[in-house]
């Protein structure tokens, strides 16, 4: 045995020799760029004051957080690693001779195998995987190890060392760095780490891999404690199960979409605190709507003035089937929510002003598809009605009338220009049905286009980073169009025939909104602005299962509301003032359809007193249908074909005439004979002026074609 001792001295005292005299000085890497060029495996989603929404993890190769100062680990920690891995680090220059006399005498007397490094020789072997890793154990490794060691405590303070050694290390598996290992192992932060804790996660080092049984044994010898059960808990808690999931923030999918770099932290425009409160007012309210099978939902908040997006909630959580899906981007049938730019169009080309009475009444339009015969949602007509109480009480069969009145193919023009880029099939793919939201649409067209109404007419894109460039916004509603929508949709008068005195729609400040619903309750929609906020709110089903009994008022209604009363709940803004162009004036109806009030008109269009014309102020050409195009067949004798031409709403006082050729009153109908060629067909009242017309084409079928 004492031969034994004899040679190990003189063998530990001849590699330190050799280490210090003969193997090439390393050149070690500065602290600040070794904390610099760390590359956590996740990326951060930020919001506009630098505050985390969200995380993404980006590198699969290996799990690490965001660098950890030394100030921001457990005290209990420190010490637990400090005892058990290197307990002369503070006193020792890089080698610890002592450690590596005792790991020779081990070595020789047949003990268990010691290697001992110090930290700053691990972290060496750490910064340089070519000296063997931490654990190397090779003469050469170990003399490598020393002169790096030996250079780290000449150029890093030892706190540096020890930061350096605590971020780069692994801990168990692919868990690297203090960070990650305390927020998968313990689900904390390395700051909160307990006595017990940092023990446990001290005796991993000599074996990472090691049982949770193995590990409370070390950590237990370590603490030299006679009681170590809440040690053997603490190693069964934190290592006898997988990884514990860290928890995803408050925007998944916009996280999942923006997020590409390991160690990214993009800075958004959202603003932390309205995103929280606008995801719980979303999840509370659809815990109470679950029993009728509600299960998603969506909400965007932006910034009238500069687009900013300030809120993107993409899914309602934890009672989602289909989480992965963005309810903000996802298309869903629009219901009702395309009725104000309907009715911007119409007044924009001042065939109606807010006054004018359109005929809530059973209407039935030929389409190519067949009878198109539009119902009200409460299945109950009004008669009568003022485009103010139309709009604000979203009545179907007005709506529908007045897209006879615009056509289909301009309001698909000026619903595409407006924001909805998804609307662009033809006129006769949507048909009648445009007019009531059969096209579909995602949330963020529906907030663009809701904003551009807001700001009197000019659209603008929204932005999600501050540093998006600007682009150049644009004039898509006249001002004055855009203000008299803006004051309908703002009517808690006119919307009561609808959605009655109480309903979620009203808010004490000024607010325009909209609701809709569409086909079978699958989709709710609420969406509007106030001077500073648009707000726009979805609810229903990813899968598309309709929900039961749940309209837009009951629906989103609640949810837009809570958002933005929250919003304003410290210094709303007054109702905006009239363009120019804009005018008020006292108006009367008669009959008394309508109360006598005070109503906004676009200059020229004013009117004292609004009178319901015989045979309704919506007389139609019924067939045939605008755009119309008739092929004649040579089989069939010309004597024998011909094409109905009728009105409907009119009274003997209108007549029909094709190519300015008299046909006669109205209220009859009449087979016309078809002639090759183009034909206009007018629908003509008393005094001459034009009530409706239709432009028809009419071919022949040649034996080729046939």
């Amino acid at each position: 045995m004492i031969r034994r001792i004899a040679i190990a001295v003189p063998v530990a005292a001849l590699l330190a020799l050799a280490a210090f005299f003969f193997w090439p000085g390393p050149s070690v890497p500065g602290f600040d760029a070794v904390r610099s060029g760390f590359r956590p495996s996740e990326a951060w989603l930020l919001d506009r004051n630098g505050r985390e929404i969200d995380v993404k993890r980006v590198d699969f190769g290996v799990r690490r957080l965001a660098w950890v100062p030394l100030d921001s680990v457990s005290p209990a920690l420190i010490e637990a690693l400090v005892s058990g891995e290197d307990r002369r680090f503070w006193r020792h220059g890089g080698v610890d001779w002592q450690a590596i006399m005792a790991a020779g005498w081990t070595h020789v007397a047949g003990g268990p195998q010691r290697g001992g490094s110090t930290i700053t020789m691990q972290l060496a072997a750490l910064l340089d995987r070519d000296l063997g890793g931490a654990g190397g154990r090779g003469v050469l490794q170990k003399l490598g190890q020393m002169r790096a060691a030996w250079a780290l405590e000449r150029r890093w303070t030892k706190r540096q060392i020890l930061e350096a050694y605590l971020n780069l290390l692994d801990f168990r598996g692919e868990l690297q760095g203090i960070g990650a290992t305390a927020r998968f192992l313990a689900g904390k932060s390395p700051a909160g780490l307990t006595a017990d804790e940092s023990l446990v996660l001290a005796a991993l080092l000599p074996s990472p891999g090691a049982s949770p049984a193995r590990v409370a044994a070390r950590a237990c010898a370590r603490a030299a404690r006679q009681d170590c059960a809440g040690i053997r808990r603490v190693a069964g808690e934190m290592l006898g199960q997988a990884l514990r999931r860290r928890s995803r923030g408050l925007a998944p999918q916009l996280a999942d979409a923006l997020l590409r770099r390991p160690g990214e932290r993009l800075r958004t425009t959202l603003d932390l605190d309205v995103q929280r409160m606008a995801t719980q007012a979303l999840r509370q309210h659809l815990a109470l709507l679950v029993t009728r099978n509600v299960r998603d939902g969506a909400v965007l908040v932006v910034d009238n003035a500069t687009g900013d997006v300030l809120a993107y909630v993409a899914s309602s959580g934890a009672y989602s089937r289909s989480r992965q899906v963005d309810g903000v981007r996802a298309p869903r049938q629009a219901g009702s929510t395309l009725k104000p730019f309907l009715y911007d169009l119409a007044l924009e080309r001042r065939y109606l002003t807010p006054a004018s009475l359109l005929d809530d009444s059973p209407i039935n339009l030929e389409t190519a598809r067949g009878l198109y015969i539009p119902q009200n949602y409460d299945h109950d007509f009004k008669g009568p009605v003022s485009v103010r109480t139309a709009l604000a009480s979203s009545l179907n069969v007005p709506a529908v009338r007045t897209l006879v009145l615009v056509g289909v193919e301009p309001f698909r023009d000026r619903l595409n220009r407006v924001g909805y880029g998804g609307i662009d099939r033809d006129g006769e793919y949507y048909g009648y049905s445009l007019a009531l939201g059969s096209a579909e649409v995602t949330l963020w067209e529906q907030v663009t286009a809701y904003r551009a109404l807001a700001r009197g007419g000019l659209l603008g894109p929204l932005r999600l980073t501050p540093g998006a460039p600007a682009r150049k916004e644009r004039r898509v509603m006249q001002p004055g169009a855009a203000f008299l929508v803006g004051s309908i949709l703002s009517d808690r008068a006119a919307r009561v025939p609808t959605f009655g005195l109480a309903n979620n729609l009203n808010t004490r400040f000024w607010s325009a909104v909209k609701t809709g619903t569409s086909k079978d309750m699958r989709d709710n929609w609420c969406i509007g602005f106030s001077r500073r906020y648009t707000v726009g709110v979805w609810v229903g089903n990813f899968e598309g299962d309709s929900m039961h009994n749940v309209s837009g008022v009951s629906g989103a209604a609640p949810v837009w509301r809570e958002v933005m009363s929250r919003l304003e709940a410290e210094r709303a803004l007054a109702a905006p003032l009239p363009p120019d162009g804009v005018i008020s004036r006292p108006v009367v109806f008669e009959p008394a359809v309508e109360a006598p009030r005070e109503e906004w008109f676009l200059a020229g269009t004013e009117v004292a007193v609004v009178r319901a014309v015989p045979g309704g102020p919506f007389a139609r050409i019924a067939s045939p249908a605008n755009e119309a195009v008739v092929a004649l067949d040579p089989d069939i004798p010309a004597r024998n074909t011909r094409v109905a031409v009728r009105a409907e709403g009119a009274d003997a006082s209108y007549s029909l005439r094709i190519d300015d050729r008299p046909l006669g009153p109205a209220d009859d109908g009449y087979l016309w004979v078809p002639v090759p060629g183009n034909h206009l067909v007018e629908l003509r009242r008393a005094d001459g002026s034009i009530a409706d017309r239709a432009r028809i084409t009419v071919r022949k079928i040649t034996a080729d074609a046939k």
